[in-house]
């Protein structure tokens, strides 16, 4: 399975395929500092065999920011060095930070802008860069990722919207790649050509105005051509469509951008793995092999397995499914899919890095703050004697399920549906024993049938299956002119 198969980084190798890209946990003070509760939720994903392991934004800087990593510091370093052991210690992963330098917001909406920063400004920020590289070595990491994508300092100077009329120039592509470029540089001087230096970046900044993937594949050429060992991939998240609530700071996955960046439940799978395909082909063609993460709703071990099988990437990022299930590697090698804890994509932890509360999975136990361990030697949830008494009833285009609560210890209930005698998916994951479904379509006939989880992920058996047909509304008479 290419999947489980080992891939070179730079100078490094990931025990697979599979990433964790950076996720913000507010799981840190705001003195930034690593703590407990951060070493917990990285040791995690080693302890599931995640191949690459990259630790949430890490500030380069002193800025103001609530609860935020930071290696703008050499004081810093000790927490990070502990935090590497720790991960070592408890699997195979390599672990690099993605260090992160923003600009300035304020609660009245206010924001600073690419065209407020001096030239010396700059300069600072580009030699924050490589200090902070420096100290990430110095850690222990087996390397560092550079953030430029989203609403932050390098993603702004990529952007078509890049307000700069100088050597930054935001009218033609050199000039929207100068600052990547001096970064890169200070950062190879730094930490010299021999250890890991990748990149996060945007496929589509998904906002107007902004670029989209001709512009993407060329920028990702030059920071191949510059000597990035990986390329990870993003969309949007921008502050320029970001919706502005009185008395707050802005956040950048309010608007339309911040939705194609995490896209939830109303999109379908896999759907920015095109963009990751178009700038893997274009670079390959220019005579780059640089490994290209493919990221957005990519929780299918099928689905993952086939875009690294196609070419259409190098490593499978996941955010969301891992936060839900750390233990999604181990459980596709040992050929137990059918455990994954399953990511609904509700986007609840989103909801919760917005008000700057501890991000936590909606299917975790009530209560957990990490996700819990997988117990292999317990029980999976059953259902009772005669069944689970799956009942269904249809009002106003609504259908309706509810179910007798399953035996053992559930954490929730998987809800199974398949449209007009078609594939069988999972539509929702719910914590009681009832279920609306709103989206069904009158015409059409539905099934639907219910598996028990636990905390483990292990399912009970299927329920009984249930049959619905739902008519066509009247909609009375048309007239006609």
């Amino acid at each position: 399975m290419k999947l489980l198969e080992p891939v070179k980084i730079g100078t490094a190798t990931a025990p697979n395929r599979v990433a964790v890209p950076a996720m913000v946990t507010r799981l840190s003070g705001e003195d930034g500092f690593v703590n407990q509760g951060i070493v917990d939720r990285y040791v995690r994903y080693a302890r599931g065999h995640v191949g690459l392991i990259v630790v949430e934004a890490t500030a380069i800087h002193e800025s103001k920011s609530g609860p935020l990593l930071r290696l703008s510091r050499d004081d810093f370093v000790p927490g990070h060095r502990e935090l590497v052991a720790r991960v070592k210690d408890a699997g195979p992963s390599m672990i690099v930070p993605q260090i992160i330098h923003f600009m300035k917001v304020a609660r009245s909406g206010w924001r600073q802008t690419l065209d407020m920063l001096s030239p010396e400004e700059i300069d600072r920020i580009v030699a924050d860069f490589g200090a902070a590289a420096a100290r990430a070595r110095e850690a222990g990491y087996d390397g560092v990722e550079l953030h430029s994508a989203h609403a932050y300092t390098l993603s702004s100077f990529l952007s078509r919207r890049n307000p700069r009329r100088d050597d930054y120039d935001g009218r033609t592509l050199e000039g929207r790649l100068r600052m990547f470029g001096r970064v890169m540089a200070e950062v190879r001087r730094q930490v010299g050509g021999d250890w890991p230096v990748g990149v996060r970046f945007l496929a589509e900044e998904a906002i107007k105005d902004g670029y989209a993937l001709p512009d993407s594949q060329r920028i990702a050429l030059r920071m191949a051509q510059l000597g990035v060992d990986y390329i990870s991939l993003s969309v949007g998240g921008k502050f320029e469509d970001a919706v502005h609530k009185p008395g707050e700071a802005l956040y950048p996955y309010t608007g339309y951008s911040g939705d194609r960046c995490m896209p939830g439940d109303q999109y379908p799978p896999l759907p920015h793995a095109h963009l990751a395909a178009g700038i893997k082909a274009y670079v390959n063609a220019h005579g780059f092999d640089v490994p290209v993460i493919s990221v957005g709703k990519i929780s299918d071990p099928a689905d993952a397995e086939r875009l690294l099988a196609e070419g259409k990437a190098d490593m499978i990022g996941m955010a969301r499914q891992l936060l839900a299930d750390p233990d999604w590697v181990r459980k596709v090698a040992g050929k137990r899919e059918a455990s994954i804890v399953r990511c609904i994509y509700c986007n609840v932890c989103k909801q919760l890095d917005e008000n700057f509360e501890l991000v936590s999975c909606f299917l975790w136990p009530k209560g957990a703050e990490q996700a819990p361990p997988e117990d292999t030697t317990g029980e999976a949830p059953r259902w009772p004697e005669g069944g689970a008494g799956l009942t269904v009833a249809v009002e106003k285009g609504v259908v309706k399920l509810a179910w007798k609560r399953a035996l053992g210890a559930p954490t929730g209930y998987d809800v199974f549906r398949a449209e007009a005698g078609g594939e069988t998916r999972i539509v929702e994951a719910v914590k009681g024993a009832k279920f609306a479904d709103r989206l069904a379509l009158g015409g059409l006939a539905y099934t639907y049938y219910v598996r028990a989880y636990d905390a483990a992920g292990r399912p009970s058996a299927p329920s009984e299956t249930i049959r619905v047909e739902l008519p066509i509304p009247a909609y009375g008479e048309v007239q006609h002119a």
